[in-house]
């Protein structure tokens, strides 16, 4: 369980895409990736960014936004070797983290496919991760009679390996780009075994909860590969749960189709007219595992416990909201935590995205896990 004492860390995301090609020559002879091939690549960054640092108070999503796009400017239809020598996705978040003007990085990161990429965080240890997909059915004794999980039913599941690239070789991006490539093998047999089944009749899941599946497959893998450091599971595009060998976490997401303005922006600024945007909502949540039940908390009752704040949410006008500021990301973050933590306490943070990868996250504990773009 975190220190629920900590106090507020506020940090503001975005991402911009860049289309280039490039050849991966330092890997091995017949592999795929070193013919000349190109990608739809998205950047991303998180930063804390101090008051002050924008134009207006609440103008930092964009402001950062078109910082990164920028930056990244010259990756745009380009062919990557021209620009740096070994285009990895490692090595192009560096890249991105050294030509980006920007103090307080959190982390950045450059995702070449929807199923791959790397991260580069602020003490400059790189982290690739690869998504993978297997269809299963399951269903968990142990919950209510009455409860629709104790039904067999199936989920299309996803799962992303992190592991740690080796540091001190990222001038040749050799480790990062074989990385994936061992992640692929040792995933191989799992997806042999848990791809069109019915998780109860695996050895060892006989209760497969996200949070079960996820610890599964990390005592599977990390014996094999020492450099894993996170296995993250998903049932469904909205929840999921994560699992770094100590601790577990889950995340619930939600849609939010709101109206805002932006009481602090100048006169002649468009976003001091209501407009509006479909959010991202990520709750993010810690708590010890139910030995019974196996799992931290139901995905359910998450919902069902934010379901008075969603209500003054979704389909609302947010300037009419009592006793806010503003309408930028970061406050409503902050009034989300307000308004929803004394009945879910196991929350430790918010994220809000107005825009794919574009919003600001307000954490409380000690969680600095991602999810891909």
């Amino acid at each position: 369980m975190h220190d629920r004492q900590m106090q507020d860390r506020l940090l503001y995301a975005a991402a911009a895409r860049f289309e280039s090609a490039r050849t991966l020559s330092q890997l091995p002879q017949g592999h795929r990736a070193r013919r000349l091939h190109g990608h739809g690549f998205v950047a991303s960054v998180r930063a804390a960014i101090a008051p002050g640092w924008a134009d207006f108070p609440g103008s930092e999503v964009d402001q950062l936004r078109a910082r990164l796009q920028h930056c990244v400017a010259p990756l745009d239809y380009q062919l990557l070797n021209e620009c740096l020598e070994q285009p990895t996705d490692e090595n192009l978040a560096r890249w991105v983290r050294a030509h980006l003007d920007l103090p307080s990085i959190e982390q950045v990161g450059v995702q070449s496919t929807p199923v791959q990429g790397a991260d580069v965080d602020r003490q400059e240890r790189a982290y690739a991760w690869r998504r993978y997909r297997f269809e299963a059915a399951h269903r968990l004794p142990n919950v209510a009679p009455d409860h629709k999980c104790r039904r067999m039913h199936g989920h299309g599941f996803e799962v992303i390996l992190h592991a740690a690239a080796a540091t001190g070789r990222h001038e040749s991006g050799a480790d990062s780009g074989l990385l994936c490539d061992r992640l692929d093998r040792c995933w191989a047999p799992i997806h042999a075994e848990f791809h069109q089944a019915c998780l109860n009749d695996i050895p060892g899941l006989e209760n497969p909860t996200s949070e079960l599946i996820a610890s599964t497959i990390w005592r599977r893998l990390k014996p094999l590969l020492p450099e894993l450091s996170r296995v993250t599971v998903s049932e469904t595009a909205t929840c999921g749960a994560h699992f770094d060998g100590r601790r577990y976490r889950i995340w619930s997401e939600l849609s939010l189709d709101s109206a805002v303005r932006m009481r602090r922006a100048p006169e002649a600024d468009s976003r001091r007219r209501i407009h509006g945007h479909t959010y991202g909502l990520r709750l993010h949540l810690s708590a010890s595992l139910d030995e019974v039940l196996g799992w931290t908390i139901d995905f359910g009752d998450v919902k069902e416990r934010f379901k008075p704040a969603f209500i003054r949410l979704d389909h609302q006008p947010l300037y009419e909201l009592p006793a806010i500021e503003d309408n930028d990301a970061a406050t409503l973050a902050r009034w989300i935590k307000q308004q929803v933590v004394a009945d879910l306490p196991e929350l430790d943070r918010v994220d809000l995205l107005e825009t794919r990868g574009c919003g600001a996250i307000l954490m409380w504990g000690r969680d600095d896990a991602t999810l891909p773009v």
